[in-house]
Protein backbone atom coordinates (compact mmCIF):
# COMPACT_ATOMS: atom_id res chain seq x y z
CA UNK A 1 0.00 0.00 0.00
CA UNK A 2 1.20 3.52 -0.80
CA UNK A 3 2.78 5.62 1.95
CA UNK A 4 1.86 8.88 0.21
CA UNK A 5 0.11 10.08 3.36
CA UNK A 6 3.53 10.75 4.90
CA UNK A 7 5.67 11.04 1.77
CA UNK A 8 8.24 8.64 0.35
CA UNK A 9 10.12 8.32 3.66
CA UNK A 10 6.94 7.47 5.55
CA UNK A 11 6.18 8.64 9.08
CA UNK A 12 9.15 9.58 11.27
CA UNK A 13 9.39 11.08 14.79
CA UNK A 14 10.26 14.44 13.23
CA UNK A 15 6.50 14.91 12.98
CA UNK A 16 6.06 14.78 16.78
CA UNK A 17 5.54 18.22 18.24
CA UNK A 18 6.48 19.28 21.78
CA UNK A 19 4.90 16.86 24.26
CA UNK A 20 5.15 18.99 27.41
CA UNK A 21 2.14 18.26 29.61
CA UNK A 22 1.42 14.91 27.92
CA UNK A 23 1.57 11.59 29.79
CA UNK A 24 2.30 8.24 28.15
CA UNK A 25 1.98 4.84 29.82
CA UNK A 26 4.09 2.13 28.16
CA UNK A 27 4.56 -1.57 28.85
CA UNK A 28 7.86 -3.33 28.23
CA UNK A 29 10.39 -0.50 28.10
CA UNK A 30 13.60 -2.09 29.39
CA UNK A 31 14.76 -3.01 25.87
CA UNK A 32 13.80 -3.06 22.20
CA UNK A 33 11.04 -0.99 20.67
CA UNK A 34 9.57 -0.09 24.06
CA UNK A 35 12.85 1.44 25.23
CA UNK A 36 13.23 3.38 21.96
CA UNK A 37 9.64 4.63 22.10
CA UNK A 38 10.05 5.81 25.70
CA UNK A 39 13.30 7.55 24.82
CA UNK A 40 11.77 9.47 21.92
CA UNK A 41 8.68 10.50 23.93
CA UNK A 42 10.90 11.76 26.75
CA UNK A 43 13.17 13.59 24.30
CA UNK A 44 10.09 15.41 23.01
CA UNK A 45 9.17 16.55 26.53
CA UNK A 46 6.55 13.96 27.45
CA UNK A 47 6.08 12.25 30.79
CA UNK A 48 6.52 8.46 30.64
CA UNK A 49 5.18 5.91 33.08
CA UNK A 50 6.91 2.58 32.43
CA UNK A 51 5.27 -0.71 33.34
CA UNK A 52 7.87 -3.47 33.65
CA UNK A 53 8.12 -6.70 35.62
CA UNK A 54 11.82 -6.45 36.55
CA UNK A 55 12.62 -3.61 39.02
CA UNK A 56 16.42 -3.86 38.59
CA UNK A 57 16.21 -3.64 34.80
CA UNK A 58 13.78 -0.75 35.16
CA UNK A 59 16.18 1.16 37.43
CA UNK A 60 19.00 0.57 34.94
CA UNK A 61 16.76 1.75 32.10
CA UNK A 62 15.89 4.98 33.89
CA UNK A 63 19.59 5.56 34.64
CA UNK A 64 20.44 5.04 30.95
CA UNK A 65 17.69 7.42 29.83
CA UNK A 66 18.83 10.07 32.31
CA UNK A 67 22.41 9.68 31.13
CA UNK A 68 21.38 10.12 27.50
CA UNK A 69 18.66 12.76 27.89
CA UNK A 70 19.48 14.51 31.17
CA UNK A 71 18.30 14.10 34.75
CA UNK A 72 15.34 16.44 34.26
CA UNK A 73 13.31 13.92 32.23
CA UNK A 74 9.96 12.94 33.71
CA UNK A 75 9.99 9.16 33.93
CA UNK A 76 8.85 6.66 36.56
CA UNK A 77 8.49 2.89 36.68
CA UNK A 78 5.67 0.88 38.21
CA UNK A 79 6.28 -2.83 38.60
CA UNK A 80 3.81 -4.99 36.68
CA UNK A 81 3.82 -8.54 35.37
CA UNK A 82 1.40 -9.08 32.49
CA UNK A 83 1.39 -12.79 33.33
CA UNK A 84 -0.38 -12.07 36.63
CA UNK A 85 -3.88 -10.63 36.81
CA UNK A 86 -3.27 -9.63 40.44
CA UNK A 87 -0.10 -7.76 39.48
CA UNK A 88 -1.95 -5.92 36.70
CA UNK A 89 -4.69 -4.82 39.09
CA UNK A 90 -2.18 -3.52 41.64
CA UNK A 91 -0.17 -1.70 38.96
CA UNK A 92 -3.28 -0.14 37.40
CA UNK A 93 -4.32 1.28 40.78
CA UNK A 94 -0.83 2.77 41.21
CA UNK A 95 -0.98 4.29 37.73
CA UNK A 96 -4.37 5.87 38.47
CA UNK A 97 -2.97 7.37 41.68
CA UNK A 98 0.31 8.49 40.05
CA UNK A 99 -0.96 10.35 36.98
CA UNK A 100 -3.64 12.97 36.45
CA UNK A 101 -4.11 11.99 32.81
CA UNK A 102 -3.20 9.33 30.24
CA UNK A 103 -2.76 10.76 26.76
CA UNK A 104 -1.80 7.36 25.38
CA UNK A 105 -1.52 3.83 26.70
CA UNK A 106 0.95 1.92 24.52
CA UNK A 107 0.63 -1.85 24.80
CA UNK A 108 4.13 -2.74 23.68
CA UNK A 109 5.16 -5.71 25.87
CA UNK A 110 4.76 -9.28 24.63
CA UNK A 111 6.23 -12.75 24.77
CA UNK A 112 6.72 -14.93 21.71
CA UNK A 113 7.39 -18.46 20.47
CA UNK A 114 7.41 -20.11 23.91
CA UNK A 115 8.81 -23.59 23.04
CA UNK A 116 6.60 -25.68 25.34
CA UNK A 117 3.11 -25.11 26.64
CA UNK A 118 3.36 -23.17 29.88
CA UNK A 119 0.75 -21.42 31.99
CA UNK A 120 0.38 -18.14 33.83
CA UNK A 121 -0.46 -18.12 37.54
CA UNK A 122 -4.09 -17.63 36.51
CA UNK A 123 -4.09 -20.80 34.39
CA UNK A 124 -3.93 -19.21 30.93
CA UNK A 125 -1.59 -20.53 28.23
CA UNK A 126 1.34 -18.12 28.64
CA UNK A 127 1.30 -16.33 25.27
CA UNK A 128 -2.47 -15.84 25.33
CA UNK A 129 -2.26 -14.94 29.02
CA UNK A 130 0.37 -12.24 28.60
CA UNK A 131 -0.29 -10.87 25.13
CA UNK A 132 -4.07 -11.01 25.11
CA UNK A 133 -5.69 -11.42 28.54
CA UNK A 134 -3.08 -9.31 30.33
CA UNK A 135 -3.43 -6.43 27.91
CA UNK A 136 -7.22 -6.74 27.83
CA UNK A 137 -7.42 -6.35 31.60
CA UNK A 138 -4.93 -3.47 31.70
CA UNK A 139 -6.88 -1.52 29.07
CA UNK A 140 -10.16 -2.06 30.88
CA UNK A 141 -8.77 -0.90 34.23
CA UNK A 142 -7.11 2.23 32.83
CA UNK A 143 -9.92 3.08 30.40
CA UNK A 144 -11.79 5.55 32.68
CA UNK A 145 -8.66 7.70 33.02
CA UNK A 146 -7.92 7.44 29.28
CA UNK A 147 -11.48 8.47 28.50
CA UNK A 148 -11.32 11.41 30.92
CA UNK A 149 -8.07 12.49 29.22
CA UNK A 150 -9.42 12.23 25.64
CA UNK A 151 -6.59 9.76 25.22
CA UNK A 152 -5.56 6.88 22.98
CA UNK A 153 -4.89 3.18 23.27
CA UNK A 154 -2.19 1.78 20.99
CA UNK A 155 -2.00 -1.97 20.50
CA UNK A 156 1.32 -3.23 19.17
CA UNK A 157 0.33 -6.29 17.17
CA UNK A 158 2.40 -8.34 14.75
CA UNK A 159 2.25 -9.51 11.17
CA UNK A 160 2.25 -12.90 12.87
CA UNK A 161 -1.52 -12.44 13.23
CA UNK A 162 -1.75 -13.69 9.63
CA UNK A 163 0.38 -16.83 10.02
CA UNK A 164 -1.93 -18.95 12.14
CA UNK A 165 -5.40 -20.47 11.82
CA UNK A 166 -7.09 -17.19 10.83
CA UNK A 167 -9.64 -17.30 13.66
CA UNK A 168 -9.83 -17.77 17.42
CA UNK A 169 -9.72 -21.34 18.69
CA UNK A 170 -12.54 -20.90 21.21
CA UNK A 171 -12.91 -24.64 21.89
CA UNK A 172 -9.33 -24.86 23.20
CA UNK A 173 -7.96 -21.45 24.18
CA UNK A 174 -5.12 -23.03 26.16
CA UNK A 175 -4.07 -25.09 23.14
CA UNK A 176 -3.99 -28.36 25.09
CA UNK A 177 -4.51 -30.46 21.96
CA UNK A 178 -2.35 -28.82 19.31
CA UNK A 179 0.19 -26.57 21.06
CA UNK A 180 2.54 -24.90 18.61
CA UNK A 181 4.82 -21.97 19.60
CA UNK A 182 4.23 -19.98 16.42
CA UNK A 183 0.57 -20.91 16.15
CA UNK A 184 -0.24 -19.71 19.64
CA UNK A 185 1.79 -16.52 19.20
CA UNK A 186 -0.16 -15.81 16.01
CA UNK A 187 -3.40 -16.47 17.89
CA UNK A 188 -2.47 -14.10 20.72
CA UNK A 189 -1.60 -11.30 18.31
CA UNK A 190 -4.78 -11.84 16.27
CA UNK A 191 -6.75 -11.60 19.53
CA UNK A 192 -5.01 -8.34 20.46
CA UNK A 193 -5.71 -6.78 17.09
CA UNK A 194 -9.35 -7.92 17.13
CA UNK A 195 -9.90 -6.31 20.53
CA UNK A 196 -8.46 -3.01 19.24
CA UNK A 197 -10.96 -2.86 16.38
CA UNK A 198 -13.83 -4.18 18.51
CA UNK A 199 -13.14 -1.38 20.97
CA UNK A 200 -13.33 1.07 18.07
CA UNK A 201 -16.79 -0.27 17.21
CA UNK A 202 -17.96 0.00 20.81
CA UNK A 203 -16.66 3.56 21.15
CA UNK A 204 -18.39 4.56 17.94
CA UNK A 205 -21.72 3.06 19.03
CA UNK A 206 -21.42 4.78 22.41
CA UNK A 207 -20.67 8.11 20.73
CA UNK A 208 -17.34 8.38 22.52
CA UNK A 209 -15.32 9.98 19.75
CA UNK A 210 -12.92 11.51 22.26
CA UNK A 211 -11.10 8.18 22.74
CA UNK A 212 -9.07 6.72 19.88
CA UNK A 213 -7.69 3.21 19.56
CA UNK A 214 -5.08 2.04 17.06
CA UNK A 215 -3.42 -1.18 15.96
CA UNK A 216 0.09 -1.34 14.53
CA UNK A 217 3.05 -3.68 14.13
CA UNK A 218 6.83 -3.14 14.39
CA UNK A 219 7.85 -5.18 11.34
CA UNK A 220 10.99 -7.28 11.70
CA UNK A 221 12.94 -5.35 14.32
CA UNK A 222 16.15 -6.14 16.16
CA UNK A 223 14.80 -6.78 19.65
CA UNK A 224 15.26 -9.37 22.39
CA UNK A 225 11.74 -10.82 22.00
CA UNK A 226 12.80 -14.09 20.36
CA UNK A 227 16.01 -14.28 22.40
CA UNK A 228 13.99 -14.13 25.62
CA UNK A 229 11.38 -16.75 24.80
CA UNK A 230 12.10 -18.71 21.62
CA UNK A 231 13.52 -22.19 21.21
CA UNK A 232 17.24 -22.71 20.57
CA UNK A 233 16.68 -23.16 16.81
CA UNK A 234 14.37 -20.15 16.58
CA UNK A 235 16.89 -17.99 18.42
CA UNK A 236 19.72 -19.17 16.17
CA UNK A 237 17.80 -18.38 12.98
CA UNK A 238 16.77 -14.99 14.36
CA UNK A 239 20.38 -14.09 15.24
CA UNK A 240 21.38 -14.80 11.64
CA UNK A 241 18.45 -12.80 10.26
CA UNK A 242 19.36 -9.79 12.39
CA UNK A 243 22.60 -9.51 10.42
CA UNK A 244 20.71 -9.05 7.14
CA UNK A 245 18.75 -6.14 5.57
CA UNK A 246 15.57 -8.11 6.31
CA UNK A 247 15.64 -6.76 9.88
CA UNK A 248 15.55 -3.12 10.91
CA UNK A 249 16.67 -1.34 14.09
CA UNK A 250 14.57 -1.37 17.24
CA UNK A 251 14.30 2.41 16.94
CA UNK A 252 12.60 2.12 13.55
CA UNK A 253 10.46 -0.65 14.96
CA UNK A 254 9.16 1.88 17.50
CA UNK A 255 7.97 4.34 14.85
CA UNK A 256 4.53 2.77 14.24
CA UNK A 257 3.52 2.85 17.92
CA UNK A 258 4.85 6.39 18.28
CA UNK A 259 2.86 7.47 15.24
CA UNK A 260 -0.32 5.92 16.61
CA UNK A 261 0.25 7.60 19.98
CA UNK A 262 0.95 11.11 18.68
CA UNK A 263 -0.08 11.73 15.06
CA UNK A 264 -3.11 14.05 14.89
CA UNK A 265 -6.19 12.89 12.96
CA UNK A 266 -4.78 9.45 12.10
CA UNK A 267 -7.44 7.16 10.64
CA UNK A 268 -8.31 4.57 13.27
CA UNK A 269 -9.43 1.98 10.73
CA UNK A 270 -5.89 1.53 9.41
CA UNK A 271 -3.26 -1.00 10.44
CA UNK A 272 0.14 0.68 10.61
CA UNK A 273 3.74 -0.41 10.28
CA UNK A 274 6.67 -0.72 7.85
CA UNK A 275 5.34 -0.89 4.30
CA UNK A 276 8.24 -2.59 2.50
CA UNK A 277 8.41 -6.19 1.30
CA UNK A 278 6.40 -8.53 3.55
CA UNK A 279 5.88 -5.48 5.78
CA UNK A 280 9.18 -6.33 7.49
CA UNK A 281 11.00 -3.04 6.93
CA UNK A 282 10.52 0.19 4.98
CA UNK A 283 8.73 3.53 5.33
CA UNK A 284 6.04 3.56 8.01
CA UNK A 285 2.48 3.93 6.82
CA UNK A 286 -0.73 1.96 6.39
CA UNK A 287 -0.49 -1.77 5.73
CA UNK A 288 -3.12 -4.15 4.40
CA UNK A 289 -5.05 -5.95 7.14
CA UNK A 290 -6.53 -9.29 6.11
CA UNK A 291 -10.34 -9.53 6.49
CA UNK A 292 -10.27 -12.31 9.09
CA UNK A 293 -8.79 -9.83 11.59
CA UNK A 294 -12.08 -7.91 11.54
CA UNK A 295 -14.51 -10.84 11.57
CA UNK A 296 -17.37 -9.30 13.54
CA UNK A 297 -18.84 -12.52 14.93
CA UNK A 298 -15.44 -13.69 16.19
CA UNK A 299 -14.64 -10.25 17.62
CA UNK A 300 -17.96 -10.16 19.50
CA UNK A 301 -17.39 -13.60 21.01
CA UNK A 302 -13.77 -12.83 21.86
CA UNK A 303 -14.79 -9.71 23.80
CA UNK A 304 -17.36 -11.65 25.84
CA UNK A 305 -15.01 -14.58 26.47
CA UNK A 306 -12.23 -12.20 27.51
CA UNK A 307 -14.45 -10.35 29.97
CA UNK A 308 -15.44 -13.67 31.54
CA UNK A 309 -11.84 -14.90 31.64
CA UNK A 310 -10.46 -11.86 33.50
CA UNK A 311 -13.58 -11.41 35.62
CA UNK A 312 -14.36 -7.84 34.68
CA UNK A 313 -17.15 -6.12 32.78
CA UNK A 314 -15.57 -3.48 30.57
CA UNK A 315 -18.31 -0.90 30.15
CA UNK A 316 -17.44 1.32 27.21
Amino acid sequence: MSTNQFGKNGWTPNRIKNLNGKTFVLTGTTSGTGFEAAKILLAKGGKVVMLNRNPKKSEATIATLQQELGSAINVVNIQMDLASQASIKIAAQKVLKTVSQIDALILNAAIAQVPKQTFTVDGFESQMGVNHYGNFLLQALLFPKIEASNGRIVTVGSMGYNLGIKTIQFNDLNWDKNYNPNGVYSQSKLAQIMIAYKLQDKLKKAGKNNVKTYACHPGASSTSLIKTNGSLLTRFVWQIMKLTPMVQSAEKGAYPELMCATEPDLDQSGFYGPTGRNYWTGPVGECKLEPHAKDQAVMDKLWTVSEEAVGIKWNV
